[in-house]
């Protein structure tokens, strides 16, 4: 698959996700909170299509340079936007748009990604720390062990020859995307990807989104709310999710939709990990429908 069309796909998986609406507890078209509103994410959706296309052109698989790509991408984001709108729909995306373009069939996608961040380097490591400290992204890290807020932390990296996939590795136990990223994606292509093709063709792309996300959630405890709430409270949101979609069928599902999303905004609630996931499993299928 050319490079021009697997960037296009992110783009395009970007924008439909943070369309989806009302997309519980996050940013969507008819919400905005008080540091990011939907125009930004839209326009983050949009300049990360350069680093996607040259992360996907003549990939090397034993020197993917999936951190400089990453961090390409999140400091061409920077320069239009002042937050942290896309660093996790990033770190999913690279790793899939580049074992799409070495891959000959749609099916080896998932074994590429995995032979990818195996041949993740020292240097991609500290390039995605890098990325990680424009995004000014919490949670992942900094721990006792190799903290991205740390000035010593890549000299540490290195002395200790730590690839990506090593400090992700690390990262795996308290953040979802980590954990994704060194364990074969199965959210994204067990969950997700799989519930999204399948409604993509009943449904609404609107729709489709929502329900996808939703299904994410009820099945996969948002990181980002158990780091700021802890483990219980991210297995709660979970299981109201799984109530809710219990009644999709309803004629008053959208209200009960809409009366979710008050009640995860009122109380901070950002499910944040799982609208990333949720980009990443929308991309993976638009990939399955245009691989030639």
């Amino acid at each position: 698959m050319k490079a021009e069309e697997i960037a296009k796909m992110a783009q395009i998986a970007s924008a439909l996700e943070v369309s989806g609406y009302p997309k519980p507890g996050n940013v969507h078209r008819t919400r905005d909170y008080e540091d990011m509103v939907f125009e930004d994410f839209i326009i983050s959706g949009i300049v990360i299509g350069d680093a996607v296309r040259e992360a996907c052109s003549e990939v090397d698989i034993e020197n993917p340079l999936l951190g400089k790509y990453i961090l390409q991408a999140v400091a061409e984001t920077d320069k239009w936007i002042n937050n942290n709108t896309n660093l996790g729909i990033v770190m999913m995306i690279t790793p899939i748009a580049a074992a799409a373009a070495i891959s000959s069939s749609f099916d080896e996608i998932r074994e590429n990604v995995k032979l990818l961040m195996a041949n993740t380097s020292v240097d991609d490591a500290c390039d995605l720390y890098d990325a990680i400290n424009i995004a000014d992204a919490g949670g992942m890290g900094n721990q006792d062990e190799y903290d991205v807020a740390s000035d010593d932390a890549k000299n540490e990296l290195r002395e200790n020859k730590q690839t990506m996939y090593d400090v992700l590795k690390i990262s795996a136990p308290w953040d979802m995307l980590a954990r994704e990223m060194t364990s074969d994606m199965p959210a994204v292509f067990e969950i997700g990807y799989p519930a999204y093709h399948k409604l993509a063709q009943e449904k609404s792309k609107n729709d489709s989104c929502i329900l996808t996300f939703l299904t994410i959630l009820s099945q996969v405890p948002d990181t980002l709310i158990s780091r700021k709430y802890g483990a219980d409270e991210a297995i709660k949101i979970s299981m109201m999710t799984r109530d809710l979609l219990n009644l999709k069928d309803e004629p008053d599902f959208k209200d009960k939709l809409k009366e979710f999303d008050e009640f995860l905004f009122k109380n901070k609630y950002n499910p944040g990990t799982t609208a990333d996931l949720t980009a990443a499993s929308i991309f993976v299928s638009y990939l399955k429908d245009n691989f030639h």
